[in-house]
């Protein structure tokens, strides 16, 4: 039997597509999974006649690869994955490689890297996007870790990763070397959080026209139709135009009898933790995931709907000149949230010491993605005009976009606001961007309260900077300052 190129760990809906894709791609796949039924199940069914090899124990799954073994766990983050490690670590040689395609947190691939390392191992924690279709036939991949690891798996990852242009074999594939130990489930994690605002701020666009406007379901579907086939064209968009053109068996409008309760997983709430870490305002996407958790007291908002009045209903005259309105300030949100989770990934960057490729990672993210759209090429061309690009808004094409968006915006905003509709995204979008354009906002007024009540200190636009003075405003506190200034 001709041995295996790759094993891979976790028979779940993703682990058994991107079996499939390797084996599409002329790879030869050893599986296992911890449920023995579920691999020979996929081994007689949609594996049958493949060069798949199914393996009950791990040392068995080891002893049918190639060397370096290459090892890929598609299992549930956590404390699964550490017990994965220690087990081949004990079946594994030195050189061989274990990979993690899981949703694992960036800290915990960090700290499993340099353990496997230790270990004489290689290690790469790599993100995978796209969901099942994507796992199947090309999903968006960001791998990190161990670089000498990189070349016994870059043929396998590019291979099966997709393509842009889409579905061209021949075209880029979504898939590059990300950066050291944990800058793929970085890089990954940000993707996810970017997601939960570009989902937040389609939901306030829906909100708004099914009850701003009194939009059917129809009529909107329509809308984003026709929004897919401009600048906003995106697979979100794309799905949400399914969805709200879908109906049940008795011709319901699914999209009407699901629930209003959003669920969450986790990785947008890190992407936001993260950025509190660096202080990155990235505000977009910490509202996203407390609008979810706002959603989630479904029971609590039902009674408080009968106690908290709000604007009187009202329906928007101007039909079209609103969509037109809405349809600019969609994107501008978009680009804010864009331009936030850059700015978390250089920070990041810079303390973690990871080099990333900013263009690269949008177009790692052009295609097999969730949050893939023809948006991200214009980031791609940003970042080869200028590799050093500090901020998307400081871009000419994103300059202007904000630019000719920004009234419509304000008008989408300011009207969310008298009907008593809730855009977080949107009005933070806004908020941030007028901060971002300010040569001067009220911190000074903080700063001075922060030096009244805890002689905290404060620097004067009269002396250089980084230069600390503190006024005693009581006469009564004294010439003592706090010891730890941070700006």
């Amino acid at each position: 039997m001709t041995k295996a190129d790759i094993g891979l760990i976790g028979l779940a809906v993703m682990g058994q597509n991107l079996v499939l894709n390797m084996s599409d791609h002329g790879f030869t796949v050893a599986v296992f999974n911890r449920t023995t039924s579920v691999t020979d199940e996929f081994l007689a069914g949609s594996a049958k006649g493949r060069a798949i090899y199914g393996a009950h124990t791990l040392e068995e799954l080891v002893g049918l690869l190639k060397r370096p073994r290459r090892v890929m766990m598609m299992v549930q983050a956590g404390r699964a994955v550490d017990d994965i490690i220690e087990k081949l670590l004990g079946i594994l040689e030195p050189g061989d490689i274990i990979i993690d395609g899981g949703n694992s947190n960036y800290e915990d691939t960090i700290r499993r890297t340099a353990y496997v390392e230790s270990k004489g191992l290689l290690y790469i924690g790599t993100g995978v996007s796209g969901g099942e279709e994507g796992a199947r036939h090309g999903p968006s991949i960001m791998p990190g870790g161990s670089p000498a690891a990189w070349p016994h798996v870059k043929p396998i990852f590019q291979a099966i990763a997709a393509k842009v242009p889409e579905g061209d074999p021949n075209g880029a594939p979504c898939c590059d070397w990300v950066g050291e130990n944990g800058a793929g489930h970085f890089v990954k994690m940000v993707h996810n959080g970017i997601e939960y605002g570009d989902m937040q701020i389609i939901a306030e666009a829906y909100h708004l026209m099914k009850e701003g406007l009194a939009m059917s379901n129809d009529d909107m579907r329509d809308v984003f139709a026709r929004w897919n086939e401009g600048k906003l064209e995106s697979y979100l968009i794309e799905i949400t135009r399914d969805i709200l053109g879908y109906r049940d068996a008795d011709g319901t409008a699914v999209i009407d009898i699901i629930l209003d309760r959003a669920g969450q997983k986790g990785t947008g709430k890190w992407t936001v933790i993260s950025a509190l870490d660096q202080g990155i305002p990235l505000t977009l996407i910490g509202e996203a995931v407390f609008a979810r958790a706002l959603s989630a007291l479904k029971d609590e908002r039902v009674a408080a709907s009968a106690l908290l009045p709000g604007p009187q209903a009202g329906v928007i005259a101007d039909k079209a000149a609103f969509i037109a309105d809405l349809e600019e300030a969609v994107y501008a949100s978009k680009i804010i949230s864009y331009t936030q989770g850059y700015m978390l990934m250089r920070a990041a960057a810079e303390a973690y010491k990871w080099n990333l490729n900013f263009g690269g990672i949008a177009l790692m993210w052009r295609g097999g993605c969730i949050i893939r759209s023809v948006f991200l090429g214009k980031i791609k061309e940003a970042f080869d005009a200028d590799p050093n690009l500090t901020n998307l808004l400081l871009n000419p094409y994103f300059q202007a976009a904000v630019t000719g968006a920004q009234a419509a915006w304000r008008r989408v905003v300011a009207r969310a606001v008298e009907l008593g509709i809730p855009v977080p995204a949107m009005a933070s979008a806004l908020a941030f961007f007028d901060g971002y354009r300010r040569a001067w906002l009220p911190a000074n007024m903080i700063q001075a309260q922060r030096d009244y009540f805890g002689a905290h200190t404060y620097e004067r636009t009269d002396k250089p900077r980084g230069q600390f003075f503190h006024t005693n405003w009581t006469g009564e506190g004294g010439a003592v300052t706090a010891r730890a200034y941070q700006a």
